[in-house]
């Protein structure tokens, strides 16, 4: 949605948290520190709205920002040469509402273990990767707009698309390998 000068930015940040903490969350892969990654990410966008043209939408542009916050944060895990925390060992109450309730009980336990892997292998992707996967696939954002964000001609997102998925296909299926043959380890 573009920003209108009716639009008050207490509107903006009650309509896209939810967004904001998905999208943080999903790009570094923890819930550690997410509250105060999206505080950088309203702060930054309330200092940036003022110069904001309005040429894309106000969502594109908090994307970007989510983008670089998230950036920051892997930098700084990386200097601080902390582990990263796993996915696996966090749940999501939000995603066990979601359930289907026609589904038994082994087939939400392997979905919810597949998401798991998946989660934990698109950690191992490269960051433009990994940013464009989530906001293309999680995020549902078009190729334009994820040109946008990160500034990068399309050409380019498509290519990284590719690639990405192809590396995290490959990851997922060497891992099921690995767990269905121990020997092959």
């Amino acid at each position: 949605m573009p920003v209108s000068s009716d639009l008050s930015f207490e509107q903006v940040v009650r309509e896209n948290q939810a967004m904001v903490f998905r999208t943080l969350y999903r790009l570094t892969g923890s819930r550690e520190h997410i509250e105060d990654l999206a505080q950088e990410v309203f702060l930054r966008l309330y200092k940036a709205l003022p110069n904001f043209r309005g040429e894309s939408l106000v969502t594109t542009y908090i994307y970007r920002i989510a983008v670089n916050v998230a950036q920051n944060e892997w930098k700084r895990r990386k200097r601080s040469d902390r582990p990263l925390v796993s996915i696996s060992e966090e749940t999501s109450a939000w995603e066990d509402r979601l359930e289907h309730p026609e589904r038994n009980a082994e087939q939400q336990m392997e979905e919810r273990e597949f998401r798991l892997k998946v989660e934990e292998q698109l950690q191992e992707l490269s960051a433009v990767e990994r940013s464009i996967l989530v906001l293309y696939h999680q995020e549902e954002r078009s190729y334009e707009q994820i040109a946008t964000a990160l500034n990068m001609p399309i050409g380019t997102i498509r290519t990284h698309l590719h690639r990405g998925r192809k590396k995290l296909r490959e990851r997922l299926q060497a891992s099921e390998g690995r767990a269905l043959c121990p020997m092959s380890r």
